[in-house]
Order: structure tokens, then C-alpha cells, then sequence
């Protein structure tokens, strides 16, 4: 067996769901949200099964849904992509496989932050690349440029970057923006940028993206998730952005991976894209109220919540809730316990990890939240 994957384990996420329902615990482990996701876009999604064609759409997608990603950055984001530099792949995991296959040659160091998505690490090993980690600390968890220069080389070649940043829940600033892009431009580097939770910001923020800074057009991979905007995370409907320089070699990689998505899928995905500001906006309140429901469940319990800006999660930070167990520790206490699956944040980092984070997924219905802040009322 290839020996990256031969010492991995099943993901932290399908382990703690599978240990939530042999438990019949609540999970707020995994992240997919409660509910159908928008009628009107699943609507369009049965329109075009039952009455368009379901062969093989075009390997780089449907012309439609390239076009309304294009269009659909235009105008939420000031970006000006144009169809041709979109790439529709399988959901956002698959756009970051091929993104990684195409950009890696052997020996090539990749700069990534922890805590990290885990699929980050093994892909870059198995492309052959040589991981350079940045450790980012809780509560802010902010990325600087003494930081950065410590993991510099001459072998520099690709930075990822997830913003907002699941698992902390933040943002980048503007100016940690500046400072990843002058390192990128510096070091010659290709970003991929991780923004699938791009439209899932609150409190009045808007998502900058990385491509949108000085330097950064030609030398930007965007990734972006319809599974994510839509809340209909099964779909598994994702997109790869960058120059056509980049997007042509991201082609030829991802030809070689799925080759193509679901034609009903990217039509809707297409349609959804075109919905108007209203939407967005109600959907970014929806989860800001689910956010601060759990959050004031939990402060008033006596946990110590980190503030949440983005994505569908929030923390809890066990030594200021004065609860002297490591985050693996309380999480399994907690699922076995108390009835309620959580993820340790330590999960999401390779090396040094942090031990007394948890991540909650509050974009669950008001019942589903209620009911684990009441099983969490039982404290260890």
C-alpha cells in the first residue's frame, strides 16, 4: 500500500459521526447543516434531471454554471474571471486534488496553516510535495510575517490557504492578506485558496479574497463549494478558478479524477448562483442566530466560547471553562457521556497539536441545539 495512506485513519468527522449514532448522541461534530437547502434550487435540480440531458457534460462543466460562477464572483466580489479560467470538479476536496497533482512536482515545499483541513496533508504528500506548516494559535489564531519567513525556501512553491478558516471560525484581516500575498509574490508562489466558506461570514463582514490583492490574479487558485452556499453539502459541486496559464494544467489533472459532475447538479448549482442578494443575506442571519443561540447556551452553562466570524462552527476553549481534560479526552467523555458529538481541534494538526479545543457545529435546527446544551449542562 502506498504508505501515505496506509498510516492514515478514518477521518476524525466520519468517526465521531459514527460513534454519534451508535450512541444516539446529538452530533455536532460533522459539519452539514439541518434542513432540504433551498426548495427553488432543489427544484431546478429535479427540473434538469427529468428533462435535460444526464450523458457526459463537458469535462470542464457545464458552459452555464462556468459562466454563472464568472458572473457570480463579479458581482459579489469584484473579481473579473471570464468562463474559460473556471473549472467545475466534484466538490471543493476534488478541485484541491487536482489543483495539488497538476501544481506539485517531487521535492516541492507547500506552505500550510494549522489547524489545517486534514485532506491537505496527505494530498500534498502523495503529489510528492514537502509540507512547511505554520502553527496558528488560539484565541486569534493570526498569521504573520516572522512566521511565514521561518518556513521560506528556496524549494517554495505553493502556498494553501483556507479563509475563513475552518476549524477556528476567523477570518484573515487585510493585513494578513497583505502578508500572504507579498510572501507569495516574493517566493514565486501559486496560492490555492480554500474559500468555500466564502459566503458564510457574519456580523456584517464581507470574504476579500487573495486573488483581488496586488500580484496575487495570475498566480491564485479560488476554490469555491456549492455544497456549501446551498447548504447542500451531499451534492458534492465544486469549482477551481485561476489564469489560464494554471487552469489549463488544473484541466488535465481533474480530467483524470471524476472527468466530470452530475449535469443536474451543476445546472442548479448554476441557477442558485443567480439568486439574488437576498438570499445571501438571509442565509448569513439564519446561521448568525443559530451561532449566537449556542453560543449563549453555552456561556450561560459556563463554557468559554472563542468568537466565531465565519463557517458553520464555533469553539469552546476547556481551560478557561475550568475543565482539565485534553480536547480527545473531553470529546469522547462527552459523546459517551453526555450524549453529544464534538470534534478536538487537535485533530486538525499535524504536528504539536493544540489539546483543549473543541469545535461545535451550530448550524443545526433550534431543537437540535437545545436538546445537546441541555445534555451539556452535565459537566465532567
Amino acid at each position: 500500500m502506498n504508505p501515505v495512506y496506509a498510516r492514515l485513519g478514518t477521518t476524525i468527522f466520519e468517526a465521531m459521526s459514527a460513534r454519534a449514532r451508535a450512541a444516539g448522541a446529538i452530533n455536532l461534530g460533522q459539519g452539514f447543516p439541518d434542513g432540504r437547502g433551498p426548495d427553488d434550487v432543489l427544484a431546478e435540480a429535479a427540473r434538469a434531471l427529468l428533462g435535460a440531458s444526464n450523458q457526459y457534460p463537458p469535462m470542464a462543466g457545464l458552459p452555464e454554471l462556468r459562466q454563472a460562477v464568472a458572473d457570480h464572483y463579479a458581482a459579489h466580489q469584484g473579481l473579473g474571471l471570464c468562463a474559460a479560467e473556471v473549472i467545475v470538479t466534484s466538490g471543493a476536496t476534488e478541485a484541491l486534488a487536482a489543483a495539488l497533482l497538476a501544481l506539485i512536482s517531487p521535492g516541492d515545499e507547500v506552505v500550510m496553516f494549522q489547524p489545517l483541513y486534514d485532506a491537505y496533508l496527505p494530498l500534498v504528500e502523495r503529489a510528492g510535495g514537502v509540507a512547511r506548516l505554520v502553527r496558528l494559535e488560539p484565541p486569534a489564531w493570526r498569521v504573520t510575517a516572522q512566521a511565514l519567513a521561518q518556513v521560506a525556501g528556496k524549494n517554495t512553491r505553493l502556498v494553501i490557504l483556507n479563509n475563513p478558516l475552518n476549524p477556528s471560525g476567523t477570518m484573515m484581516t487585510p493585513a494578513e492578506l497583505a502578508i500572504i500575498a507579498d510572501f507569495c509574490v516574493s517566493s514565486d508562489a501559486v496560492a490555492i485558496c480554500d474559500e468555500v466558506w466564502e459566503h458564510v461570514v457574519f456580523d456584517g463582514r464581507a470574504h476579500v479574497p487573495l486573488m483581488a490583492l496586488p500580484g496575487m490574479r495570475d498566480r491564485t487558485v479560488k476554490i469555491g463549494s456549492a455544497g456549501k452556499i446551498f447548504s447542500l453539502t451531499g451534492w458534492k459541486v465544486g469549482w477551481m478558478c485561476a489564469a489560464p496559464e494554471i487552469s489549463g494544467v488544473l484541466a488535465r489533472a481533474h480530467q483524470f479524477l471524476t472527468f466530470t459532475t452530475p449535469p443536474n447538479l451543476q445546472a442548479a448549482a448554476a441557477f442558485g448562483l443567480g439568486k439574488d442578494m437576498a438570499y445571501f443575506d438571509g442565509m448569513r442571519r439564519g446561521f448568525a442566530r443559530s451561532r449566537d443561540r449556542l453560543a449563549a447556551g453555552l456561556t450561560g452553562l459556563g463554557y468559554a466560547v472563542l468568537p466565531s466570524a465565519a463557517t458553520y462552527f464555533l469553539n469552546i476553549d476547556l481551560a478557561a471553562s475550568g475543565i482539565a481534560m485534553g480536547d480527545v479526552a473531553f470529546c469522547d467523555w462527552l459523546v459517551d457521556e453526555a450524549g453529544v458529538a464534538a470534534i478536538p481541534v487537535s485533530a486538525f494538526y499535524a504536528e504539536d497539536a493544540v489539546t483543549n479545543v473543541v469545535r461545535l457545529c451550530f448550524a443545526k435546527a433550534d431543537d437540535t441545539i437545545d436538546g445537546a446544551l441541555e445534555r451539556m449542562a452535565r459537566r465532567p
